[in-house]
């Protein structure tokens, strides 16, 4: 009989956020793969888990993942932990859970801790739809274009931040989203000074260049306004002539009477209107 795999999230920061389920399941296991064996073990100790444990992190993440699942397959059960919060969200563990998938075994997660909804559900910013982009990427040109493809975002966004790079990050992010728009820096979270700030990125920047960042920081960002979107995209539209806006149209094949309707459509007049000014250029 297989194995199973075990996703088990640990406290971001209070240990009273162990949950019940987890704890038992971390002492039943036959192993539990940590990120960080000598961050885990005072986690483990706390809870009187003495479960053997085995390191999986980023740098070994595809070969100890192959050992994982023959474990697994061989009748094991392994569970997985990360330093902090949710395996496999922004981790390594998503290797894992993939091989383990294609392997054929059975694969469960135990519900926790996890920075990202936990700072988004105090934010006050809005929860229906949001991405989460975790650490921005360290390479130059990756970092460009996915900071490129976040300016129109109109989810709420979040980002995870150290406090030696956070303030470089924030005049980024001001470049794309401007100064004047919202967002809640969170720090600390579930821990004694938690705070949370909703502030501009303008107001931030201030607040940061006097005073130093401390702690682990999470930012959520509002995503951009449709309101907006619908001016950028009317400004874009005037900026051509009525008939330079109907050739845009009429050359991707669509006839003369569809076009004035699309042209009215965007410049948010009506038919008549184009039809009209068409003419007096003629």
């Amino acid at each position: 009989m297989q194995g199973v795999l075990y996703l088990v999230a640990t406290p971001i920061g209070n240990l009273e956020d162990m949950t019940m389920r987890a704890i038992r399941v971390l002492k039943e296991v036959d192993l539990i793969a940590a990120e960080d064996t000598r961050n885990s073990i005072k986690l483990l100790n706390h809870f009187d888990i003495k479960t053997h444990m085995t390191s999986y992190h980023e740098y070994n993440k595809v070969e100890k993942a192959e050992v994982l699942v023959n474990k697994m397959l061989d009748g094991e059960n392994v569970a997985i932990i990360t330093d902090a919060g949710t395996p496999a969200i922004s981790d390594p563990g998503e290797v894992l859970v993939k091989k383990a998938i294609e392997a054929g075994i059975k694969v469960t997660s135990l519900p926790g801790a996890c920075a990202a909804v936990t700072a988004l559900t105090i934010s006050g910013q809005l929860t229906r739809r949001f991405a989460f982009e975790a650490f921005l990427p360290s390479d130059k040109k990756e970092r460009a274009i996915i900071l490129s493809q976040m300016k129109d975002e109109t989810r709420t966004m979040i980002v995870y931040e150290a406090p030696h790079h956070l303030i470089k990050t924030l005049k980024e992010l001001r470049e794309i989203f401007g100064g004047d728009r919202s967002l809640t820096i969170v720090k600390e979270l579930t821990k004694l000074h938690e705070n949370s700030m909703m502030t501009t990125f303008d107001d931030c920047l201030a607040y940061y260049e006097e005073h130093e960042p401390k702690g682990e920081y999470v930012l959520v960002i509002a995503g951009k306004d449709y309101a907006l979107i619908k001016a950028d995209e009317q400004a874009k539209w005037e900026a051509m002539s009525i008939e330079e806006h109907m050739e845009y149209y009429m050359s991707e094949g669509i006839d003369k009477k569809e076009a004035m309707k699309k042209v009215a459509k965007d410049r948010g007049v009506g038919k008549r209107e184009i039809y009209k000014a068409l003419i007096s250029e003629d």
